[in-house]
Order: C-alpha cells, then structure tokens, then sequence
C-alpha cells in the first residue's frame, strides 16, 4: 500500500475552509484506491507573520523537503504587504525546491455559466503552462532615495537560455499529449527587445523538436484577447511568470469562477516535493462565512495525486467533480447559487 506524506499550508482567509474540503475528497477516494496519506499541517501564514515577524519560521523550508507534496490552501490578508506574504513563503518554496512549471488547467466545465456568450466546454479547453522561477518574478532591483521626490524603483526580468528551454519542452511534451497537437508561445518581443527576444529563439530552438506539433507565437496582449473573442484556436499555452500569471487569471474568469480553478508548482525532475493549490487567493472578503467554492482547492489535489501517481484516484475526482457542476443542483454564491462550503464538498465526495 502506497502512503504519502503531505506537508498542508491552509494559510489565511478561505484557506483555511476550503483546504478541510480538499482533504476530506483525499481521504474518501484514498480508501477506494488502496493509498493512505498523513497530513503535517503547518500553521504559516499572515497570521503567523503578525506575531512572529516572519511567514514561516527559519527552518521552513527544510521542515517542507522530505515530504511527497505541499499543499498550500491560500495566502494574503488586508493586514501584511502583499509583497511580503508572497516573497517570504510562496516565492521561496517555489524557487528553493526548483518548482519551475506552473500548471494551470482552465476549463469551461458543464454546468458553469460561463461569461462568453453561446461558448460551450468544447470551446474552452486549456492547459497553461507557465515559468515558475525566474523571469519577471526573479525578485532583481530595488529602490534608491525612499521618500523623496527622486525615488527611483527598478525591477528587472531575468530569463536564461536553461529556464526558458525547460520550460517550453515541458510544454512541447503536454502539447503532443494532447489531441490537438497545438501550443501558444506568448510573446511581447516587439518592444521587450532583450527577454522576449530570447524567449523566442528558444521556442524556435526547442520546437525543432517536436516537428508534429504546431506553435504560433502570439504578443501576449493579442493572446489575450484571442482567449476571449477566439478561445476554440487555443489548446496549451506556455508563459513567462508574469505573463502566465495574467493570462491564467483571465482564463479562470472565462471558465467561470476563479473558485474552480486549480494550480500546480511542479519539479518535474522530482528532486524536490511539488506544490499544489487554487488559485482563488485568500479572498478576505467572504472568509469566515463558509461559502468559498472549494472546487479549485479539491481540483488541485487531483492534480496532486495524479502527480503521486495515484492516476485513477485523480481521475476518479475530477470526474466527481465534472458529475456535481454538470448536474447543477448544488452550486456555490459565485456560480450562482447558495450553496455552502460544505454542502459542495459533500457533494463531490457523494459523487465519488
């Protein structure tokens, strides 16, 4: 019997109620699928900041590096810096443990009012792959005469040929998994002269590759903008850190509800623990009321799973959740519906 250990961060604000929910799905198709899982919860987060100083505790980092995968529920509160809560805990689990793919999976799922008029899940089927560890999000620059009128602020974007060739083959290889055999690259080369100029070398570099498979490139501003006027000529896309951050955004909206959608911070050499969850954020605005959707949360663990290699278990959860948000009875504020925390959770395990 296989067992995981699964080093859990709820966080702050919704976190804290949709990561019981995600748990609670792992625990019913672990014991149907002959696995088991222990749990090491982590209290980090803003609260923990406000009375200790720091996110997470000094030694962190390693407490997290002998587990099989992290689970992190959500991070932010309107009393830390956004800065400080994303670069002392986010950003260094990310870069530390080599996570360099960001995965996001965005799906118009039936059932889901979507906010494109006469477009079905046929039409919104998209996997975002986005560079995880450096470019625009590589933490480079600073700031010089702080409160005054000459302040100057400098933030620069640092791409190597190594990171954008990784993560575009993984890309290449997701691409060529799929039916479709299609991959956006996005682009802004036009007038970032140096990165994105680079980056497209590379894209051309490595898709020498994978001659079966088709890649345009787009600025991403146009990408964009395809995703809402064109979205069935798109299948995967691949990003740099900013841009895949903005784009998968976007891509959860048009899928209907950034509560349903989940994320994946993978090390595909598995060298190092991955990292799983929604990407809803804190959301301090409906925290504590019990009506977060937790279907981007229980979907991030399906993606762990799968990244467990307990595939049919994964499979076996997305599937439960497809049957709830298709049947349309239970449904939470931001699907329109009044339908609780709870009451969806319980929902996707019945279907399970």
């Amino acid at each position: 019997m296989n067992h995981y250990t699964i080093a859990t961060i709820a966080g702050d604000g919704i976190g804290q109620e949709v990561t019981p929910a995600a748990r609670a799905v792992v625990d019913a198709v672990a014991r149907t699928h002959g696995f088991t899982t222990s749990v090491v919860q982590h209290p980090w987060g803003c609260e923990y900041y406000l009375r200790e100083g720091r996110m997470m505790p000094a030694d962190g980092l390693a407490q997290l590096r002998s587990c099989d995968a992290i689970y992190l529920g959500a991070i932010g509160a309107p009393t830390v810096p956004d800065h400080v809560s994303v670069w002392e805990l986010i950003l260094p689990i990310r870069q530390h443990f080599e996570q360099y793919v960001n995965l996001r999976p965005m799906r118009l799922l039936s059932g889901v009012p979507g906010p494109l008029r006469d477009r079905t899940p046929a039409d919104i089927d998209w996997v975002c792959v986005r560079e995880n560890s450096e470019g625009e999000y590589a933490g480079l620059g600073g700031r010089l005469h702080k409160g005054t009128p000459h302040e100057v602020a400098e933030q620069t974007g640092l791409f190597t040929h190594r990171g954008i060739a990784r993560v575009v083959r993984f890309a290449c290889e997701l691409a060529m998994s799929r039916p479709r055999k299609l991959l956006a690259s996005a682009t802004k080369s036009n007038a970032l002269q140096h990165s994105m100029v680079l980056w497209d070398e590379v894209v051309d570099e490595v898709a020498r590759d994978f001659p079966a498979l088709t890649i345009r490139k787009y600025h991403v501003d146009a990408l964009a903008a395809r995703m809402v006027t064109h979205p069935q000529t798109l299948d995967v896309m691949v990003a740099s850190n900013l841009f895949g951050d903005i784009l998968t955004d976007l891509g959860a909206a048009v899928s209907g509800s950034l509560g349903v959608a989940p994320g994946a911070n993978l090390n595909p050499p598995r060298e190092h623990p991955s990292m799983f969850e929604p990407i809803h954020g804190s959301a301090p605005d409906i925290a504590g009321r019990g009506i977060a959707n937790p279907i981007g949360a229980i979907w991030a663990a399906a993606l762990m799973l799968d990244h467990l290699g307990e595939t049919d278990a994964s499979r076996q959860v997305v599937t439960a959740i497809e049957g709830v948000l298709a049947a349309g009875a239970v449904r939470t504020p931001d699907l329109g519906g009044a339908a609780t925390t709870a009451d969806m959770t319980s929902a996707v395990i019945a279907a399970l």
